[in-house]
């Protein structure tokens, strides 16, 4: 079959460069591993032809030549897409918009379910309307303003960015306002700010669309260190990377209750195909949804590889089965073998 992959390495492919730009993390930092490479290997090696493109203006005339629709008006190839967006708002939903207008299927969330899943405000409240638990927020446009009943201590970052770009935790009300005034400056965003669950924190990962397949829990191994979150420099600089624990130590009732909400999140946020729902769970064992992934990293080392890893996935199966998983979603079949 026909598959392209659709990435955003090339940030060049624009009519003006205007609006809010993808951020980048400072310097010294490198930009985390492209995953785009693995995924063609392991396309390509499931016996597809596999073309990997950007997801920018000339998006549409590279598919229209790779993939032509058939004399049976049926699309004739597939998107899997990687891309992450250039510039503007609500950046992950460029792409699967393009596909949706041109009547190219593509693995991942529509639309609606990743502006859904990348504005973190908008999710709080939706998941919180259905129920399920997250922890208490507020929304703050300037550093002065109230925290209300909000303790100490926080996590302040930018609602509409993910890798855990510009997350900050604050102790006291100087810091706090020191952050939300970065945040709304440097991010041309207000601050989402709430309350730090001291405790654990696991990550569900999930695949599949009608009966979804829970794949094994994983949990981030702080150890000593003071600061037991997943900051930026925590998931992509080698030196302060916890380790992964996989499957995650938890009590039988405990991983239900997980699963549970995670799949009502999912549903919530109108996930596809795959996901990764991340929680931190209180010395009580309560857990709170921190957020929803709706296209985690595919490499060997991300908490959704390593999870795959643990049920008997190689990466080649993981990435082939989220390809028929998708497929299906469309056809209601899986894609026959032997066909290109």
């Amino acid at each position: 079959m026909r598959v392209a992959v659709v990435r955003n390495k090339d940030a060049t492919g624009v009519i003006n460069r205007f609006g809010q730009p993808y951020p980048r993390p400072a310097e010294p930092y490198d930009w985390p591993q492209d995953p785009s490479e693995g995924v063609v290997a392991a396309l390509q090696e499931g016996g597809h032809e596999v073309l990997l493109c950007e997801g920018d203006k000339g998006l549409l005339a590279a598919l229209e030549q790779f993939m032509p629709p058939d004399m049976e008006a049926r699309p004739s190839g597939i998107v899997f897409n990687l891309a992450n967006g250039i510039q503007g708002e609500s950046r992950l939903t460029h792409v699967p918009a393009m596909l949706e207008m041109a009547g190219v299927p593509y693995t991942g969330p529509g639309p609606l379910g990743y502006a859904l899943a990348h504005e973190k405000v908008i999710t709080k409240r939706l998941i919180r309307g259905h129920g399920l638990p997250t922890p208490n927020f507020r929304v703050m446009h300037r550093g002065t303003e109230n925290t209300g009943d909000l303790r100490f201590p926080l996590v302040v970052k930018p609602p509409r960015e993910d890798d855990s770009i510009g997350l900050q935790l604050v102790h006291e009300p100087d810091e706090l306002k020191q952050a939300v005034e970065v945040i709304v400056e440097q991010y041309g965003q207000e601050a989402l700010v709430e309350e730090y669950i001291e405790g654990r924190e696991v990550s569900v990962p999930l695949l599949g669309n009608g009966d979804l397949e829970v794949l094994p829990l994983v949990e981030q191994d702080f150890g000593d260190r003071a600061t037991r979150l997943m900051t930026w420099e925590a998931k992509y600089v080698a030196a302060a990377a916890p380790s992964k624990i996989c499957p995650a130590q938890i009590g039988s009732r405990l991983a239900t209750i997980l699963r549970d909400i995670s799949i009502a999140t999912f549903r919530a946020c109108h996930g596809r195909d795959y996901a990764r729902v991340d929680f931190r769970i209180d010395r009580f064992d309560q857990p709170f949804v921190l957020e929803i992934n709706a296209g985690p990293l595919l490499t060997t080392g991300s908490s959704y590889g390593v999870a795959a890893r643990t049920a008997g996935h190689s990466l080649s199966s993981l990435v082939n089965r989220i390809l028929d998983v998708a497929h299906t979603r469309y056809f209601a079949t899986d894609i026959p073998q032997g066909r290109t």
